[in-house]
């Protein structure tokens, strides 16, 4: 005996499944094979400023300027093709529709990150005919991963970075080092090293005390940073000695940039309070070559030189091979 209040139990579940698929926190369409709307819930009513009524039986294209049609094409040709879901992820493609964000949280972001789930949708008689594509709000997620991988490369910036000068930190600065030396060995592609340092440093910091000593190692920084190449590695070795590492760049070419920097700071004045210090610095050079049987060596053939600069009477640029 068939029951007459079935037909009506069906109808109100049919409407309570609509009901909640309007009002889930996702975007949800329906797509036929022509790609043409045909499901369009509140989520995206509300979001894209187009009614459901609006956007059926219209194509994505034309319902929004500048939408990725022959990528997402792709996309929802190959879900028809081998019924199988596909994955859309803001990592891939920031968004699929730019509609606005709408969580505090995520006020700083320009638009809404999404994520969308393509799924074949089977007919009674077991063809694909629609695809239902589902849209997350991914912003809050994009938005803190994106936070964490900033804070990430601030960290590692600041782990190789000397705090005083701004430079590349001993550390960093001769890991540096002993890479360019290993692609010597492998290439013997030239490069040269400069050692510096500043002349009677002890006494600027006497005379005028370790604020103003601050104020010249920050001074020779700058200058540093002003005459490298962007392939030139500049940095702080300790106390009042610097370096450069000078990649592809001979002996000869080294002697150029050092009697630049030794003459800019020659010229150089460094106002602290009512002092204004003049100092000079002695460099040393060394070009890479098969002689030196590690990047110490080759450090210490530069410290050499520099060495002599220093008990020649300062203020001076020594080649090591010249001493040879």
């Amino acid at each position: 005996m068939t029951n007459l209040s079935e037909p009506v139990v069906t109808m109100d579940e049919f409407h309570w499944q609509l009901g909640l698929l309007q009002h889930l926190d996702v975007g949800l369409m329906v797509l036929d094979r022509s790609h043409q709307v045909v499901l369009w819930n509140s989520f995206m009513s509300n979001h894209s400023g187009i009614s459901d009524t609006a956007a059926r039986g219209k194509k994505l294209e034309t319902l929004f300027t500048n939408f990725p049609v022959d990528w997402f094409k792709r996309k929802l040709d190959s879900v028809f093709l081998l019924r199988n879901r596909a994955f859309i992820t803001w990592e891939e493609r920031d968004y699929l529709f730019r509609f606005k964000p709408h969580h505090p949280i995520t006020g700083t972001a320009e638009f809404m990150y999404q994520n969308a789930t393509l799924i074949p949708l089977s007919s009674p008689n077991g063809t694909i005919d629609h695809v239902g594509v589902i849209i997350y709000d991914m912003t809050a997620v994009a938005v803190s991963q994106q936070a964490l991988r900033r804070a990430n490369a601030e960290l590692e910036t600041l782990s190789r970075t000397d705090k005083l000068s701004g430079l590349a930190n001993r550390g960093h600065w001769e890991d540096s080092l002993s890479r360019e030396y290993e692609r010597f060995r492998r290439t013997q592609t030239p490069s040269s090293l400069v050692m510096m340092d500043v002349d009677h440093f002890k006494k600027i910091n006497d005379s005028y005390g370790h604020q103003a000593g601050d104020e010249v190692i920050r001074a020779l920084s700058a200058l540093l940073r002003d005459h490298a190449r962007s392939s030139d590695l500049p940095g702080r070795y300790g106390g009042e000695e610097f370096g450069a590492l000078l990649v592809n760049t001979s002996a000869d070419n080294a002697r150029v940039f050092a009697e630049r920097v030794r003459q800019a700071v020659e010229a150089l004045e460094v106002q602290h309070g009512p002092h204004r210090i003049r100092f000079t610095i002695s460099l040393g050079i060394a070009q890479v070559s098969n002689e030196h049987q590690s990047h110490e060596d080759w450090m210490r053939a530069a410290d050499e030189a520099l060495y002599h600069s220093k008990s020649s009477g300062r203020n001076r640029t020594t080649l090591i091979e010249d001493l040879e």
